[in-house]
């Protein structure tokens, strides 16, 4: 596998950073476990290696693809909760604890933001997150918890006068 691997492993990179750029590692690793399964269909009357191993990424590459056309856009839920007192009842005041949460959830980086708010206002799964932004799982998972982690952290670090304090993205 590993010398698999070494042989075609820059041909198999650059089609998956061309046809999915946001999800090539994830698309690489499953031609190679394709690869792997097939290794047996392998016929050298019919053609090389080379053209082998690039007919199965290309069909790998093109039913990944269909399947990220084939997600619901992004922006088929809203971030934030719709509010369900409009003119119901007087403002509610937000608790200076909300209001230094919200602060240290606004300095994430837009992705962690995006995660961290479908999370916490739609209460949607690390699963249907991932369905719903196109992004993989473990990257998901990889933005909450950076995200909780950076916020506890600017939490943390909070100055005298009650901003939050600025520390570098991560």
């Amino acid at each position: 596998m590993r010398e698999c691997i070494d042989r075609f492993g820059g041909l198999i990179w650059s089609l998956a950073r061309r046809m999915v750029p946001h999800e090539a590692e994830d698309a690489v690793q499953e031609i190679f476990v394709e690869l792997w399964r097939h290794a047996g269909r392998f016929d050298p009357s019919v053609a090389s290696e080379t053209a082998f191993v690039a007919m199965i990424a290309r069909r790998r590459l093109i039913d990944r693809r269909r399947r990220i056309e084939r997600r619901p856009e992004a922006n088929t839920l809203p971030d934030e909760p719709a509010d369900r007192d409009q003119g119901t009842s007087p403002t509610v005041e937000v608790s200076d604890e909300a209001r230094r949460a919200a602060a240290a959830l606004n300095q994430l980086s837009t992705e962690q933001q995006r995660v961290l708010r479908l999370s916490i206002y739609r209460g949607l799964s690390h699963e249907r997150i991932a369905t719903v932004t196109g992004l993989p799982l473990g990257t998901v998972k990889t933005h909450a918890r950076r995200g909780l982690m950076r916020i506890r952290d600017l939490l943390q670090t909070e100055t005298a006068d009650g901003e939050i304090g600025r520390m570098p993205s991560g």
